[in-house]
């Protein structure tokens, strides 16, 4: 599977824990911290191995001052999803409004993310970089989600 397929597979498997995460109620305490804890575990891995294998690749392919906005834009964009609403929301009690507030921003800010790279980062990409090597990254990355489980 290549590097881009691997990640709109992520993109979407996201997607939906965060709108079941977002569908949810404050009295299904039980799901929404189940939920939560998968959002978690596939947060943290999607963007280790965006940051560790992806980016870099498309950076170091990258010709021109946008393809440097897209790589900076995305990581900063994981910082703020990752280590800034996250933790806010893993702090916060699932029974209350303000999880379900905390829930919707991040699952805002995930979206557009995505979205993000897929009309604008992953297109370039496939034009920086030939099937090969997209190949060869999505191999890489999918030992590295392995590794990052059996944590």
């Amino acid at each position: 599977m290549d590097a881009i397929t691997l990640l709109k597979n992520d993109h979407k498997e996201m997607r939906a824990l965060l709108g079941a995460l977002e569908a949810t109620t404050s009295r299904a305490v039980k799901k929404r911290q189940s939920l939560l804890n998968k959002i978690e575990t596939n947060l943290k891995a999607h963007t280790s191995i965006e940051e560790e294998i992806f980016y870099p690749a498309f950076k170091e392919a990258g010709q021109k001052s946008d393809d440097d906005k897209m790589y900076f834009e995305a990581l900063e964009e994981h910082r703020a999803a990752g280590d800034l609403v996250l933790p806010d929301l893993l702090g916060t009690d699932p029974s209350t409004d303000n999880f379900s507030g905390r829930a919707k921003v991040l699952k805002e800010l995930v979206e557009h993310h995505a979205d993000e790279e897929e009309k604008e980062m992953f297109p370039r990409a496939r034009k920086l970089l030939d099937k090969a090597e997209l190949t060869a990254l999505g191999e890489q990355m999918e030992q590295r989600k392995r590794e990052l489980a059996g944590r």
